[in-house]
């Protein structure tokens, strides 16, 4: 029998944002999980801000990630699944990565059935009844002409002015992420409202930064990975139960 049965979730990476120096020491610890989890790893799903910013140009990706997407490919040379979801800060993936890791993409929910139970997957961005600006904005951000535009500039301005964005992101500013309870957080919302239409048993999210593990109802779970700028936080499916874990508590 096969060793590989475990499926692993996790999300926000940010590489590449500010501090550099930051992004690569965080990608030697992603290195180093990944190289840890190929042992019994069967699927990896990435539930999007893997990057602090992706484009691809026709011929141009974004510089640096070598030992991240070299040790994806090892993992896919294995013969393990890989999934991207696009979150707000990589939404602009297209065929590359499709291309090198035979990774599928995601641009928004995604439902699987694993051992008998159902696993709603979405990055978070835009859901739940609040953040207006945002989804308005990401209509725009996603559209063709939107994305037509973007590639007319030379590469060294747009990633020029995604690098001098990042540094007003959340994730750099210091501030500590708290849980606002569940009639505030638009993610916990939004799951809530899918399960009284439709039962899943767990939902799985990036995006809100702060990793928790909350039920919905009695019959179901709400896990959100949180990040690895801070936290360095996962979950792993291993048949029979689903949990968050810590890099950062490994030897």
């Amino acid at each position: 029998m096969s060793t590989k049965t475990k499926v692993y979730f996790a999300s926000d990476f940010h590489l590449g944002a500010y501090p550099q120096s930051a992004s690569v020491a965080r990608e030697r610890r992603i290195v180093s999980w990944l190289d840890h989890i190929k042992q019994d790893a069967k699927a990896l799903y990435l539930v999007g801000d893997i990057f602090d910013f992706w484009f691809e140009y026709s011929t141009v990706v974004p510089k640096g990630y070598v030992r991240f997407l070299g040790k994806l490919a090892e993992l896919a040379d294995l013969g393990i699944e890989i999934t991207f979801f696009k979150g707000n800060h990589d939404m602009w993936m297209f065929g590359y990565l499709k291309e090198q890791l035979n990774a599928t993409i995601i641009s928004d929910e995604m439902v699987i059935q694993m051992d008998g139970k159902s696993f709603y997957l979405h990055h978070g961005d835009g859901l739940g009844p609040g953040d207006r600006k945002y989804k308005f904005l990401k209509k725009i951000f996603r559209s063709s002409l939107c994305q037509w535009l973007f590639a007319r500039l030379h590469p060294n301005l747009g990633i020029g002015i995604a690098t001098r964005w990042s540094k007003h992101s959340r994730l750099t500013s210091g501030a500590n992420e708290i849980f606002l309870g569940k009639d505030k957080e638009w993610i916990y919302q939004y799951a809530s409202e899918i399960e009284d239409k439709e039962h899943h048993d767990f939902y799985i999210f990036g995006h809100r930064h702060l990793p928790y593990d909350l039920p919905i109802g009695t019959e179901s779970r709400i896990i959100n990975l949180g990040e690895w700028v801070n936290y360095e936080t996962y979950a792993v499916w291993d048949g029979e139960s689903l949990a968050l874990h810590n890099w950062k508590e490994q030897p």
